[in-house]
């Protein structure tokens, strides 16, 4: 007989997520994936200038802030036929890259990490032979037996004392961690390490944006002024502390995180053949080299692969009403047609009918509605989006960048391509694109440089922004590629007003219920077949949700009433 767990919230990610799954012999055979919380932006929008929806929106999320912003705009400007100049292009590039190189390494230290590194086994490692180790496979310059012996005495007294602070609620010594302690040790010192280093490479936006989060964005290009001489501007010495902070980026990537992820996966290769999931990956593209409308131009590939065929990419058309759309078969809304009609988001609604039961409760009815997340779809087919479906995507369509990354990750560790549909290939892909995107962020800096240079200064063109130069009515949809994946928003415009807003979130592809045909979406897909070793400990469901980045909302968690944190593991009948 099968036991159903439930693992609510999951920790370490952004908003509430509950998971329930159904394990027999020591297997998950079927798994439930639901948003318990909602905001319902969509609504707040309606009727407001659709010039300050970017504000609204970028409120989404404080981690990987601004990519809702950057959407926002752009979709503004595809319905009132707005072209910025290219420093815009540029600046907007380099503000994602450093989005990228930001939130990657913070998800893999700070929120993935210690799914695979035990925090408590650390504290055994020998400090000469870490160090040993450590200038094995990086010439990072911290790694002297004196530098982990350090942080093997400041963890230590946290254990001593009984109060692990940052790393308390672990299931360290679980078996199904396998790092040496010497690897452990080091994957804990980065961890620190990065805390230091992230709050550094976020400067960036406050440069461009004015703030971090939520820097500021403008329809028709960014609100910053290039002024080489003027010290409220964007002028010399900001502009060379820019380029200082990527080739920062860059380094600690190429001789931290880089390694660490190398070093980590190496002793879990088993889990390259589990958490595949659907098989079906989605990317929208983005980073553009010859302008936003010239999708060819683009760095990340837009794309579709279908049933882990990556001889074929199929291209992606966010306007046609058959290709993206939304359903809500088991989602606490209703549309005005009935529960199983999927609405493209030009003709998207957003009403709430919560049909769940009472909380507390012990266990969701999955053979109704369970989730605050739609369901979208792609030409009816449940996708996966996200780094892997990236890194997929550009390989499958020959880009040479791409296959130099991936296969030389597959060469190093021994594995073939077949591994990267999985768990780890997932973990790997983000750490692989972080690679590329540090690169890119130099390169597109070098281009604003050469610009300015060359006397080109502009950075908004504001022919447009007047609400008198606007149709009557005008939709335009926006995207990007949030770290987390495909981002997508949708405008309609009337009378000068938000008219109906959507947006169909990256986790709201992986995250969603089932649709009207009764298919997974990817995160219940993913964890079929998933072996769990301890039924009280569901480590192996954490590393598989983890390695997708859940972002259900902007840091938002669950206390009781006396101030404590709550986090529940509930097994459910035999």
């Amino acid at each position: 007989m099968s036991k159903r767990i439930v693992v609510d919230p999951i920790t370490r990610i952004e908003g509430h997520l509950r998971i329930e799954a159904d394990i027999e012999s020591g297997k998950i055979t079927d798994a439930y994936s639901s948003g318990t919380m909602v905001r319902l932006l969509e609504e707040i929008l309606r009727g407001r200038d659709p010039r300050d929806a970017w504000a609204f929106v970028g409120r989404v999320c404080g981690v990987c802030t601004s990519i809702h912003s950057l959407t926002s705009v752009r979709c503004v400007e595809d319905a009132l036929d707005i072209v910025i100049p290219p420093n815009a292009e540029l600046v907007r590039n380099i503000m994602f890259c450093s989005q990228y190189m930001h939130d990657h390494v913070v998800h893999f230290y700070h929120l993935h990490a210690m799914d695979w590194v035990d925090v408590v086994n650390a504290l055994k490692a020998d400090p000469k032979k870490t160090s040993e180790l450590a200038q094995s496979i990086s010439k990072w310059p911290k790694s002297s037996p004196g530098y982990f012996s350090d942080i093997q005495t400041r963890v230590k007294k946290f254990v001593e004392s009984g109060q692990l602070g940052i790393f308390a609620n672990g299931y360290w010594g679980h078996p199904a961690y396998k790092l040496p302690a010497e690897v452990n040790l080091i994957g804990l010192a980065h961890y620190l390490e990065a805390l230091e280093w992230q709050k550094e490479i976020v400067k960036i936006h406050a440069i461009f944006g004015g703030k971090n989060p939520h820097p500021n964005y403008l329809v028709g290009g960014m609100a910053c002024a290039i002024s080489m001489d003027d010290v409220s501007g964007i002028n010399a010495e900001r502009l060379a502390y820019v380029g200082q902070l990527l080739q920062q980026g860059k380094e600690f990537i190429e001789q931290v995180y880089i390694p660490d992820l190398m070093a980590i996966a190496s002793f879990y290769k088993d889990w390259g053949a589990i958490g595949g999931g659907l098989g079906n990956y989605l990317v929208y593209g983005d980073l553009p080299t010859n302008g936003y409308r010239d999708p060819a131009s683009y760095k990340f590939p837009g794309g579709a692969i279908l049933n882990k065929d990556v001889s074929k990419v199929y291209d992606v058309d966010l306007r046609k009403e058959e290709e993206v759309q939304e359903f809500i078969t088991h989602s606490w809304y209703e549309y005005k047609e009935g529960k199983d009609k999927g609405l493209h988001p030009w003709e998207g609604e957003s009403k709430i009918k919560y049909t769940g039961p009472k909380p507390p409760f012990e266990n969701l009815d999955t053979s109704k509605d369970y989730s605050y997340l739609k369901t979208p779809r792609w030409k009816g087919n449940a996708m996966e989006v996200g780094p892997l479906a990236r890194m997929l995507v550009g390989y499958a369509r020959g880009r040479e960048d791409f296959k130099e990354v991936v296969d030389k990750a597959l060469k190093d560790l021994d594995v073939p391509i077949a591994a990267l549909f999985s768990t780890l290939g997932r973990t790997a892909a983000r750490g692989l694109e972080s690679v590329l995107t540090a690169q890119w962020g130099l390169e597109f800096f070098d281009q604003l440089i050469t610009n300015i240079k060359n006397g080109d200064t502009r950075m908004a063109e504001m022919g447009k922004f007047d609400p008198a130069t606007w149709p009557k009515t005008a939709k335009g949809v926006g995207h990007t590629e949030a770290p987390r994946g495909a981002l997508a928003h949708w405008i309609n415009i009337a009378d000068e007003k938000i008219a109906n807003y959507q947006l169909v979130v990256p986790t709201t592809w992986n995250a969603s219920p089932r649709d009207n045909k009764g298919q997974m979406s990817a995160y219940e897909s993913s964890l079929i077949g998933t072996p769990v070793a301890d039924e009280n400990q569901p480590l192996e469901i954490i590393r598989t949700i983890h390695s997708f980045d859940p972002c259900m909302a902007c840091s938002v968690h669950i206390y009781d009433e006396d101030g404590k944190h709550i986090s529940r593991i509930s097994i459910l009948g035999d």
